[in-house]
């Protein structure tokens, strides 16, 4: 076990070129790396991008240094160019095993120190000339090439039990479209009251448990129903109640989750209450992540996307009767206890 200095463990390329047309089939943008995945699946843009952009060469790990609380870190799959809004790092391999060397970054031991020295507050970045300061331990090289390769064999079976999960999800909206492509279509309002979230003072915010809980955003979602509550407040605006449907209007716009009880809700999330005799609340949260992708689309700004109170109101979901919204919710509730 040994200390270093980030610039000791990794080269940070800043090699640059302007991009030509070529290019634009080998470009890597921010908007390509998963938060949840070390690998690209999505590359290259319509047109060559405008200014210079970082070189990157087929192993590099790519490393999103803006707003780099989304975690995002991938592998380079080919040599192309990369944002420059973010880094190209190659390890010191005196130090460190390239094939541990994914895997520390994507860590949240490298990630999380990484993130507090981010400066800036609409866009934090992380600097170089910060981050090579940072201390890390490092095991041996030896023990570093076992967890390399126990960390690698772990990682790519997630990786395919992802891949599983969004086939699951894949067919899930396939029997969506399929059973409901004779059923006349509407509107979200048609079938359920939306509350819109607006933020109560500040002044009345508490982790005590004095007052109500109070949801912001999608921080405390969980797989299908919320998580309990950190933050209170003793003077709430908007509440939903217990399973209202939750929906996140503001980056990451789309999420979906079940309230639990009553709560109050900030600008970031919207509350979806099911109209009792024309729907219920398992039918909405299943047909809203159907076209979560769609949803996701609609959100504007340049900064933070978000969707507003009459794109909520107009979301297209099908007029179904009853026995047929709970027959597809049977089906999407057997594919949530396979995953």
């Amino acid at each position: 076990m040994g200390t270093f200095k980030f610039d000791g463990i990794a080269f940070n390329s800043t090699e640059k070129k302007k991009p030509v047309d070529e290019d634009k089939h080998t470009y890597l943008g921010l908007e390509h790396l998963d938060s949840d995945s070390i690998y690209i699946t999505r590359y290259g843009a319509d047109v060559a991008p405008k200014g210079d952009k970082l070189i990157m060469k087929k192993g590099d790990v790519l490393f999103g240094k803006r707003r780099a609380y989304q975690k995002k870190v991938a592998i380079a799959p080919f040599d192309g160019i990369f944002s420059a809004h973010g880094m190209v790092l190659r390890p010191k391999e005196d130090v460190i095993d390239k094939d541990f060397f994914p895997m520390f970054i994507k860590s949240d031991y490298f990630l999380d120190a990484a993130i507090k020295i981010s400066v800036g507050s609409l866009s934090p970045t992380i600097n170089w000339r910060d981050l090579k300061e940072l201390k890390f331990e490092l095991p041996s090289l030896e023990e570093q090439r076992k967890l390399a390769e126990v960390l690698w064999a772990i990682y790519d079976m997630k990786d395919k039990y992802k891949k599983l999960i969004l086939a699951t999800d894949e067919l899930v909206k396939s029997q969506f479209i399929e059973m409901f492509t004779d059923v006349k279509k509407g509107i979200l309002s048609d079938m359920a009251t939306i509350i819109m979230g607006q933020s109560p003072d500040g002044k009345t915010y508490n982790d005590t448990g004095d007052g109500m809980a109070f949801y912001q955003g999608k921080t405390e979602f969980g797989d299908l129903y919320i998580r309990e509550a950190t933050t209170w407040t003793t003077a709430p605006s908007r509440i939903a109640i217990a399973n209202d449907v939750l929906m996140s209007v503001r980056a990451p716009v789309g999420s979906t989750n079940i309230a639990t009880e009553e709560c109050c809700i900030g600008r970031g999330l919207a509350a979806i209450r099911p109209i009792e005799e024309k729907t219920t609340t398992m039918f909405i949260i299943y047909a809203m992540r159907v076209i979560e992708d769609t949803i996701a689309n609609m959100g504007v700004g340049s900064t933070f996307k978000a969707i507003n109170k009459d794109q909520v109101h107009k979301l297209p979901i099908p007029l179904a009767n009853i026995e047929l919204q709970n027959q597809f919710v049977e089906l999407a509730e057997q594919s949530d206890k396979s995953k």
